[in-house]
């Protein structure tokens, strides 16, 4: 469990870091759109080189076919987070951004866990996951002063 912490928490210290770089592409191109786009391009080229690499089979008709029309919008939910990161960064400053970003994870996290939505098993609210996710919205006060 320890190892899976770790490799979250890294995952998480990279997303100030594609911030900023994709700052720097909103720089050279002057918007924010073509900037998410552009990042884009070379995520998802590095993708589809590895998809390759591996000799991932990729059975589309199937998956259409047995999949809900939501199962497909997780690529756009990113592009909004690009965009949105890329527009606020300069506004807020990183640390205020990423302390918003964790407080809102942690708020829709609480609900998809209470629910079980969008696949995940239920993990009912309780008063301690409560006190937690206060804990991180008060973190996003704190940073912003």
């Amino acid at each position: 469990m320890i190892g899976f912490l770790l490799l979250a928490i890294l995952a998480g210290a990279l997303l100030p870091v594609q911030t900023g770089i994709n700052l720097q592409l909103r720089g050279v191109f002057g918007q924010p759109i073509v900037a998410a786009l552009v990042s884009f391009i070379v995520g998802t080229s590095g993708l589809a080189l590895l998809v390759t690499a591996l000799r991932a089979p990729m059975p589309l008709g199937e998956a259409c076919a047995r999949s809900a029309w939501w199962n497909w919008i997780g690529g756009l939910l990113g592009a909004v987070y690009i965009v949105a990161a890329i527009v606020l960064a300069p506004r807020l400053g990183a640390a205020t951004l990423v302390a918003a970003l964790v407080a809102g994870q942690m708020v829709a996290s609480l609900l998809i866990d209470h629910f079980g939505w969008v696949g995940f098993a239920i993990h009912p609210v309780n008063p301690l996951r409560i006190l937690g996710a206060a804990l991180v919205v008060g973190g996003v006060v704190l940073v912003q002063r």
